[in-house]
């Protein structure tokens, strides 16, 4: 009883094993996903799939035209589809720690790296019909042990079939605020791949918040139409050749009246005329090809 006293007196004892709030990713225009500890992730039922990706990066020096600081490089990879995505696959829990199994599909698309517990930076649950929940794990490296794994990466078994190749993310973003990160995240991700790029590059301090958030804006401005300059061009040359035709047809009319006149100049201005037919057919085309890369 005197225990229970002394307890009362001493206010509420605060709680065993409290732990702060998980970190979130708070950059607009991004959608949140719910986190989750490592112990409450491997506590889910046999209902989840568990999927595991890496981010290798290292610090670089470089500097981009002799004035812009590199500051990391990241690795991400072209999938088969088409789409960005971080090294790795789902695991199955039922054969495979979360590292082993990760380290069997890192061996199939890198070769030569191996993670550990120690390189575990988060896990989220995924939105959608399919109950994932996302396991995320960086390690960094030397620069020279990078371009090692991006050397050995072309040679390992998925190169060419399901990874068509490595790709560094540029984090700087150009004065014209497009150029660079903003471009690339304007690009087609897998699942979860963009929100962990974010994730790990604001939680490891690799880009500031603040500059996060300004290459995600960047990315939702409407962009100024390159067709339409495209376009414009190509009507602007049709214009103009259409203009020349006409005046060529009036003149031949006229030059029909007098037979001898039409094999001299005239036969000149046709041959000219060909040509601007021939650059009409490139402008026209180089329009067309404008307009498809622009979709």
């Amino acid at each position: 009883m005197a225990a229970v006293g002394t307890m009362a007196a001493m206010g509420p004892l605060p709680t065993m094993g409290a732990l702060p709030p998980l970190p979130t990713l708070g950059v607009p225009g991004v959608p949140e996903l719910k986190p989750l500890t490592r112990y409450d992730a491997m506590r889910l039922g046999p209902g989840w799939s568990h999927s595991c990706h890496a981010m290798l990066y290292a610090p670089n020096p470089g500097m981009l035209f002799g004035r812009i600081p590199l500051r990391y490089a990241v690795l991400m990879q072209m999938r088969f589809d088409g789409l960005l995505g971080f090294p790795g696959g789902f695991v199955d829990r039922r054969y495979w720690s979360l590292e082993d199994g990760l380290n069997r599909v890192l061996g199939l698309g890198l070769g030569c790296v191996r993670l550990t517990e120690a390189d575990y930076l988060c896990s989220h649950l995924t939105e959608g019909p399919h109950r994932v929940v996302a396991h995320f794990y960086a390690r960094q490296l030397t620069l020279e042990e990078l371009h090692t794994i991006e050397i050995s990466a072309v040679h390992s078994r998925d190169h060419g079939m399901e990874v068509m190749g490595m790709v560094r993310v540029p984090l700087y973003t150009q004065k014209d605020r497009m150029g660079g990160l903003p471009n690339f995240l304007a690009n087609s991700f897998v699942g979860t791949a963009k929100f962990q790029l974010l994730f790990a590059l604001k939680i490891l301090n690799m880009v500031p918040e603040e500059k996060l958030a300004e290459a995600v804006a960047a990315t939702q401005r409407p962009k100024k139409g390159a067709i339409d300059h495209g376009g414009g061009a190509a009507g602007h040359h049709h214009h103009k050749a259409g203009n020349e035709l006409a005046r060529a047809g009036s003149e031949l009319g006229e030059r029909a009246e007098h037979p001898g006149m039409l094999h001299g100049g005239a036969e000149q201005h046709l041959v000219g005329l060909e040509g601007d037919a021939e650059a009409l057919e490139q402008v026209g085309l180089g329009a067309d090809e404008q307009g498809e890369g622009m979709e």
